[in-house]
């Protein structure tokens, strides 16, 4: 198997590394020592850390995908109660650490880089309209109301997610989750 770009050993290496300490958190050294390249390497392929962190964002969107999004044979309904399953896997496999990458340089970055908060605006928006997209689905096969706009449900859907992430965190259990699972899908809100 090929070796890895020095630029994708980069990436690779700030999207684990600002993930676990944050941006201010971990140094270009940090991120270049566990890329396993000299530190002037980072240099010839960013020119900054935020250029990283702008690139790490676009990364972590696609580790954040998941098939079910994708597999409208299925019942919608069912496709996001996996896709959630998909993401508290994540978590807590982080035995309930880091939450998620975007939640977390938004809190830190988005008051202090310009550029930081447009493309963290971007990422929820994407985000939020691949969710809305299967909300429409839902609506359309009777598996969930029609009377919450689909981008205002999943806007709420991912903020309640978010905050069940801030809760588990700080509880290192998956209790929040659950009630976050409880509520979406045993309750009314969806059906």
């Amino acid at each position: 198997m090929p070796r890895p770009s020095v630029r994708e050993a980069i990436v690779q290496a700030g999207l684990k590394e600002l993930h676990r300490g944050g941006f201010h958190g971990r140094s270009i050294d940090d991120i270049t020592r566990a890329a396993r390249v000299p530190k002037g390497s980072f240099y010839n392929h960013f020119e900054s850390k935020e250029a990283l962190a702008l690139e790490v964002i676009e990364r972590y969107g696609e580790v954040a995908r998941h098939s079910s999004l994708l597999e409208h044979q299925r019942s919608p309904v069912r496709r996001l109660r996996e896709y959630f399953a998909y993401l508290a896997k994540i978590f807590s496999d982080a035995d309930y650490a880091r939450g998620c990458l975007l939640a977390n340089l938004t809190a830190e970055m988005a008051d202090h880089s310009p550029a930081l908060r447009k493309r963290l605006r971007r990422a929820f928006a994407e985000w939020t309209a691949a969710i809305a997209s299967l909300v429409r689905e839902g609506q359309a096969a009777g598996e969930i109301r029609t009377s919450h706009d689909p981008e205002q449900l999943a806007a709420f859907l991912l903020s309640a997610w978010e905050g069940t992430l801030i809760r588990a965190r700080a509880s290192k259990n998956a209790s929040p989750i659950g009630e976050f699972n409880k509520l979406v899908f045993s309750s009314h809100l969806l059906k």
